[in-house]
């Protein structure tokens, strides 16, 4: 028996998406949008990502979408290739539950934007729910933004803090103190069944500190109530084979914890130090899942070029650091879920093809594949039956 590890670079897209054309920023098209060329060209020297580049991320790129990508050129040492997405959406659990072999069957409900943005029904529910005489926000906005225009006003009156953005999804924001944080959970919780029913994929609580003087400042608490999956997932796969699946990061809120058997939630340091200890002692036959997140939420929609690179590079040598730990016979693939341009308009996802890097079965290119193969080659790897469409991209292992 052998394990897997599959880690999502959240938004860490490499362009050439086809469709790209019927996705926006704002009036602006996604055609052209590429996450990791655009952060390469616009940084002197271009990127140091020795350890993704040996894996293929370069010829990933230039697969994906023919672009150079200024520092990355090495000669593939591990499986390397792109995916495109089919679902119709550019989010998280639209990425995440189709690498997971589920694409998503609908379309989901985006709330406009325009002030008010979310119907009064919804702003009524949300205001019962936390027991106040209304909401503040009512917007499509930055996270960071919002709490600094509406904090001060929010410790005074106690109103959530509820926005929006281009993905499908309502954001409360409420202080952790003076609000209370098991308070904020509660009122996402208790709201996202109705959330779910618009077909909205998230109800995200996002609890801040900090104040008016001081400055406000979002805490590592947050906590997304997703829709469930609509059909059994890699993670469901795994678990009805009698095996362990392992969530880092937002991963057991994407999947609404079906088919995960614990969670490690943090910083991405300290998710990464997560998965250093799964590396080590997960196991055999077991799934360890995870999602770095602050490159999107940090760096992508705030438009923060060199941040995003910084932090790439600091995955890369991190992920290189703990590749010579795994086992014979472990496989880990590195994919992404969409994609983040930090050069692009507005500060939304952009749509793209993701790189799909895998180590553990030699060097091999596996071409354009889809999201939905990527759980069909991990069912393979750990000899689990897929469920999916999928189709396993793997290789035979070498016996040398």
């Amino acid at each position: 028996m052998s394990r897997a590890f599959l880690i999502v670079m959240d938004s860490v897209g490499i362009g050439g998406a086809p469709d790209a054309a019927q996705y926006f920023c704002g009036d602006v098209p996604d055609t052209g949008a590429n996450t990791v060329a655009h952060i390469a060209q616009a940084r002197p020297g271009g990127l140091h990502l020795p350890t993704l580049d040996g894996l293929g991320l370069g010829a990933a790129i230039e697969l994906a979408s023919g672009a150079q990508a200024p520092g990355l050129g090495r000669v593939p040492q591990g499986l390397w290739g792109c995916a495109n997405e089919v679902s119709q959406g550019k989010d998280t659990p639209s990425g995440h539950w189709e690498l997971a072999g589920v694409p998503v069957p609908w379309v989901w409900h985006y709330f406009p934007d325009t002030v008010p943005a979310f119907p009064d029904t919804v702003s009524a529910a949300i205001a019962q729910a936390a027991g106040t005489g209304g909401i503040l926000g009512n917007c499509n906005a930055s996270g960071t933004e919002i709490i600094a225009r509406y904090g001060a006003q929010h410790l005074q009156c106690a109103w959530p803090i509820c926005y929006t953005s281009a993905d499908s999804v309502l954001q409360i924001a409420a202080h952790e103190k003076a609000f209370g944080l098991q308070r904020l959970l509660d009122l996402c919780r208790d709201i996202a069944p109705m959330l779910h029913d618009m077909r909205v994929g998230r109800v995200i609580a996002r609890p801040f500190v900090g104040d008016a003087v001081s400055g406000f400042a979002r805490t590592e608490n947050r906590r997304d109530f997703a829709m469930p999956p609509p059909a059994p997932t890699l993670c469901d796969w795994v678990q009805g084979a009698g095996r362990k699946v392992h969530a880092i990061g937002k991963i057991g809120d994407i999947f609404s914890m079906q088919g995960i058997d614990d969670v490690h939630k943090g910083s991405d340091a300290q998710l990464m130090t997560h998965l250093a200890n799964a590396i080590d002692h997960a196991e055999e036959g077991s799934l360890t899942f995870a999602d770095f997140v602050e490159f999107d939420s940090l760096f992508g929609h705030r438009r923060d070029v060199d941040g995003y690179a910084q932090a790439l590079e600091w995955f890369d040598l991190q992920i290189g650091m703990l590749l010579p730990r795994l086992r014979r016979g472990d496989l880990m693939l590195i994919t992404a879920d969409h994609g983040n341009d930090p050069t692009w308009s507005g500060t939304d996802h952009t749509r793209e093809r993701v790189p799909v890097l895998g180590a553990g079965y030699g060097a091999g290119q596996i071409g354009q594949v889809a999201f939905v193969d990527v759980a069909a080659s991990v069912a393979a790897h750990l000899g689990v039956p897929a469920q999916g469409p999928g189709r396993s991209f793997l290789p035979q292992r070498s016996t040398v």
